[in-house]
């Protein structure tokens, strides 16, 4: 039986977060209300007493000074409708995550696998408000759809003593978890549908190279030897989709381009990145011969220069567009988290320092329809900012600078560049703090955040066109709490030199970071039921591409494994013995015994056809605009003339739209 904690302010102690929320309802909806409180619930589903009850309640839960609880019993009071907002099963609740460890803490003993505290507020409107206004309020201002549900009740529907039934999160399992085949022995539309229907983000050129390689004799008489059919396994597509997504192959910048310029003239391009970008860094890197200071470039998850003898500054910035379209707030805290990650993933291990960050949208005061499930500019912009701020500042890494930029033509998908910096002792443990690499018998070590289905498909998905059916699955929420605990677990870890590499498991989860660090020793043998989970009911090929920003995946030598996994414990870091590295040559997964993936490692990271984009250069011509044609400057932006004084009234920031072509 599910229990409900229900904690608020006291009636004279100004609510200044329902005076926000009102505020924002006026500023986005234009609908004005008299007052906003809130309250937050606790829904503890686990088997306590009432006396235990009543001690959480009493103690993490709320403030006594002041606020005040109820157990199973209804606070809320003064309203004319109640809104109250929870996350949809399978999301991350951070906050009912750090609520289970508090209780867990005053009752002295671990909560049972399937125990859980979900959270939700409860937004109380007083006003000239109605069930239709409530429900554009909830979908308009309070609640994201994709990952958010909502109850609203008049108070004459209201119950005075219990309130309302729990929200109760819980993931339902469907069934029991199996490793499916699919025969991918069909016509071309077929296969296509296949892709779409999985959300694989593959083309036909990809689709039909994994065709053929599942369709040959020898490829099937290896599979023959560990238990495989004829038929590639769902979790073998979900890794070669994820391996050959855009996220983590850049396809397009990889293409071969077909070039025509104006005069007629063709060339062929083989790669934009190899041919401009990596070939340009290197020329600059000849030229400066002696005091080059770029020390790994185009190799780990993150850039390593010189910066003194004794230290190297390691960099990185990368985009979360999509997800921060999809849930700005917790789009972009993953943005920055994830980023986190990337620095301090490089070599064997970094420490960050700062984080920075660069925001496009459209304007906030943008008036043109919108399609399905496309959120507000405003919304976006709001969200993302309160994302990154707590993202770093719950993760205790400073933001020192920013910029913002504001276009109308970021409507459809903003751009959100989140970027951090950390500090790598120069050398560790005898050689070059940036140098790792994974050897044949080390285990495979995840530690940090559990599995769950949030965070999957997040390579493929964005490659893919936002629209009214991308999942909520896609969207992974940081736990920045979590993954703190880890990074200072490992920067220990790594002073004790008790690991041989280091990557994070951001797009792909396990696929990715297992599977890249297996090239260092050309295969692994991972089991995919030794993961720690969430919640049960996941299926393997979930529990392999899964990501999370507060997980990492470790190659830990065999005599250091047991003292690693102490180590964590000890700091309240889980840390979990999935396999080891080898030499087979195949990306080899199983599950309770069975095997889920036999793919030869080369074919993996290898053999994705390579994409091909014909181009030509159009000169465009246009009218060069009279003076008349251009807007005039808004009256506060105008220079004076030397006659007239400056204005001594204060001046409002005015977004100006420039005419582009």
């Amino acid at each position: 039986m599910a229990n409900r904690i229900v904690v608020g302010l006291k009636d004279k102690v100004r609510d200044a977060r329902g005076e926000r929320v009102r505020q924002e309802i006026k500023s986005h909806l234009g609908i004005e209300l008299r007052q906003v409180r809130t309250l937050d619930v606790y829904t503890v589903d686990a088997q306590l007493s009432a006396e235990e009850l009543q001690s959480a309640a009493s103690g993490p839960f709320s403030d006594p000074v002041i606020q005040e609880f109820g157990v199973d019993k209804a606070l809320a009071h003064d309203f004319d409708v109640l809104i109250e907002v929870g996350f949809r099963p399978g999301v991350t609740d951070n906050p009912g995550r750090t609520a289970r460890e508090a209780l867990e803490y005053i009752l002295g003993r671990k909560l049972e696998a399937q125990e859980a505290v979900y959270t939700s507020v409860q937004y109380l409107l007083s006003g000239n408000v109605d069930k239709p206004t409530a429900e554009e309020i909830a979908a308009g201002v309070l609640a994201n759809a994709l990952i958010q549900r909502w109850t609203i009740v008049s108070r004459d529907e209201f119950d005075p003593e219990t309130g309302l039934e729990p929200q109760i999160a819980r993931v339902e399992t469907l069934g029991e978890p199996e490793i499916r085949e699919i025969d991918l022995d069909v016509d071309d539309t077929t296969l296509m549908q296949i892709s779409r229907d999985g959300m694989l983000a593959l083309n036909l050129d990809e689709m039909k190279a994994i065709q053929t390689f599942i369709a040959d004799p020898q490829v099937q008489q290896e599979r023959k030897r560990v238990g495989l059919s004829t038929r590639i396994t769902d979790a073998e597509l979900e890794a070669l989709a994820q391996t050959w997504s855009e996220h983590c192959k850049h396809k397009i910048f990889s293409a071969r381009i077909d070039y025509e310029d104006e005069h007629g003239q063709k060339e062929s391009i083989d790669s934009l990145f190899k041919s401009y970008i990596m070939e340009t860094t290197a020329e600059v890197r000849r030229q400066k011969g002696e005091d080059d200071i770029c020390l790994s470039v185009f190799k780990d998850n993150a850039g390593v220069i010189r910066f003194t003898d004794e230290w190297s500054v390691v960099y990185k910035v990368e985009t979360h567009n999509s997800p921060s379209a999809l849930d700005p707030y917790g789009g972009a805290l993953t943005g920055i988290v994830g980023v986190n990650r990337d620095p301090f993933g490089t070599g064997r291990g970094a420490r960050l320092i700062f984080n920075t960050d660069v925001f496009c949208f459209a304007s906030p005061f943008y008036s043109k329809p919108l399609p399905p499930r496309l959120l507000h500019p405003r919304r976006i912009f709001e969200g993302v900012v309160e994302g990154v701020e707590h993202g770093g500042n719950k993760s205790g890494i400073p933001t020192i600078n920013g910029s913002l930029v504001f276009d109308p033509r970021f409507a459809g998908k903003p751009l959100v560049y989140c970027g951090s910096a950390a500090l790598m002792p120069a050398m560790l443990h005898g050689r070059p703090g940036h140098e790792k690499k994974a050897d044949p018998g080390d285990h495979i070590i995840m530690v940090g955040g559990r599995i769950g289905k949030d965070g999957i498909h997040g390579a493929t998905f964005s490659s893919e066109e936002l629209n009214e059916n991308s999942p909520a699955t896609a969207v992974q929420i940081g736990d920045p709490i979590t993954q703190r605990r880890m990074f200072d677990f490992l920067l220990i870890a790594r002073d004790k030199g008790l690991y041989n590499a280091i990557t994070d498991n951001g797009a792909g989860g396990l696929s990715s970071s297992v599977g890249e660090m297996a090239e260092d020793t050309g295969g692994f043998e991972m089991h995919l039921e030794r993961a720690p989970l969430k919640y049960a009911g996941l299926q393997p090929w979930e529990i392999l591409i899964s990501e999370a920003q507060e997980r990492m995946t470790l190659a830990v030598p065999p005599e250091h494994v047991e003292e690693f996994i102490q180590l964590g414990a000890s700091m309240n870091v889980e840390a979990t013995d999935l396999g080891e590295f080898t030499d087979s040559g195949y990306y080899h997964c199983l599950y309770h015994g069975r095997t889920a993936t036999y793919l030869p490692m080369d074919f993996l990271h290898n053999a994705n056809p390579q994409m091909k984009i014909p181009a030509r250069w159009e000169i465009k011509t246009h009218r060069q605009p009279a003076e008349t044609d251009l807007p005039a400057a808004p009256e506060a932006l105008r220079i004076p003339s030397p006659e007239s004084p400056w204005p001594t009234a204060s001046v409002r920031a005015t977004a100006i739209s420039t005419p582009t072509t």
